[in-house]
């Protein structure tokens, strides 16, 4: 029997704990091995939940504890859950965690622990929620050169934007709305300004190519400059605003981003809506392959957990390797990424006409209906050949990329 304790009992370590329950039956057939909860460590009590009779309040009983196999971290943050996962992993115990914050600030050092004691630190739950993301990159994908991972890694911000697309509404009120619906947190500033994406796609391009890409080093830009109009200008091109986290190899250099983006209907992420989630990753080998579902809630991130902590439990004293060396990628300025731009500048056509055309040189207007402004679609530039042109202009109201 696999002995099993959880930390933090809060919406996804409850969830885990229900699964464990409920499934129990599947899981110990398709595991090989009975798994049951030994304790859930809470700095709360629980009276009258299944989970009461097991609930303690001091990590030391975990570490000593011998019978426990498997450590699973729902804590969230940085500390402790630190600090309790690595004293876990010297004890000689699995570690299954859906904390993206701690795998993307630690995963290089957590991985080399778990490897020296014969243990394993398995973090599924981290990206994508219930979509398997980070199996598939280990296993199913290891054959091939990843050339490009791109993504819509948040429900928050995925929903706000549907919304301001399909029924007109502004940033703010749909802020509002999704809060309402607990889509969003009430602090939303993770989500709306793309720090949550930043670390999924920092966490999935160090695996697709085996060295560490430090989060703080990729570009992020939120969705909060983004209004109706810009909604407005991408439905007169046919085109629906996104946001996304991207990497693409770009000769021996990684380029990695967090942006709002243009995307037309011949893009396989067009139809992505909602709270869901989509990741499409490129292979040299097997092309394009997308991962789609539900990117968040209890028991879909509980479900990739339990797969985690099935997994471990196949593999006890067994390491499985993962490839994530503290080396760091090289990663491509930002000033010499390219794109298209859809730019909006204050004025009329026939105020901007020849400046933007001396900026930029050619464009392709764009006629939203507005009077007070022109919107205009560039060449393929580098991000500083726009920055150059936009300082040129002086009058930018906001600009979208387009994903290529």
């Amino acid at each position: 029997m696999i002995k099993v304790a959880i930390l933090g009992y809060g919406t996804v370590g409850s969830g885990v704990f229900e699964i464990l329950n409920a499934n129990s039956e599947i899981i110990s057939k398709r595991a090989g091995d009975d798994i049951q909860v030994k304790y859930v460590l809470d700095l709360r009590d629980f009276p009258g939940d299944p989970a009461e009779p097991y609930v303690i309040h001091d990590f030391a009983e975990i570490e000593k504890d011998s019978e426990v196999q498997i450590v699973v971290e729902t804590m969230g943050g940085l500390h402790p859950a630190y600090e309790f996962v690595k004293a876990s992993l010297e004890s000689g115990k699995s570690v299954c965690t859906s904390n993206k914050a701690l795998v993307a600030a630690y995963g290089p050092e957590l991985l080399d622990l778990a490897k020296s004691k014969n243990a394993n630190f398995l973090f599924e739950a981290s990206v994508g929620g219930g979509i398997p993301i980070i199996r598939p990159l280990k296993t199913s994908l290891a054959p091939d050169v990843i050339l490009e991972i791109s993504g819509i890694l948040n429900g928050t911000t995925n929903y706000i934007l549907t919304e301001m697309t399909d029924n007109g509404s502004d940033f703010d009120t749909v802020l509002k709305d999704a809060q309402d619906k607990g889509y969003a947190e009430k602090d939303p500033t993770a989500d709306v300004e793309g720090y949550d994406a930043c670390r999924k796609i920092a966490i999935l391009t160090s695996l697709a190519y085996g060295k560490q890409l430090d989060f703080e080093d990729i570009y992020t830009e939120g969705i909060t400059k983004i209004t109706d109009r810009d909604i407005n200008y991408a439905k007169k091109i046919g085109a629906k605003v996104k946001i996304f986290g991207s990497s693409k190899k770009v000769g021996d250099k990684v380029s990695a981003m967090v942006a709002p983006k243009l995307i037309t209907h011949e893009h396989p992420l067009y139809s992505v809506d909602g709270v869901f989630n989509a990741i499409l990753v490129k292979g040299n080998m097997v092309g394009d392959v997308m991962f789609y579902g539900q990117g968040a809630g209890k028991l879909a991130t509980a479900s990739a957990v339990v797969s985690d902590i099935m997994d471990a439990s196949k593999h006890v004293n067994v390491n499985i390797n993962t490839l994530w060396d503290h080396e760091k990628l090289d990663l491509l300025p930002i000033s010499d990424v390219k794109s298209k731009f859809l730019v909006r500048v204050s004025g009329s056509k026939n105020d901007n006409e020849e400046n933007v055309n001396k900026a930029f040189g050619k464009v392709t207007p764009v006629d939203a209906g507005y009077d007070d402004e022109y919107g205009f679609i560039t060449e393929e530039i580098t991000e500083a050949a726009y920055e150059k042109a936009a300082d040129e202009l002086g009058n930018v109201i906001n600009k979208i990329r387009f994903d290529a």
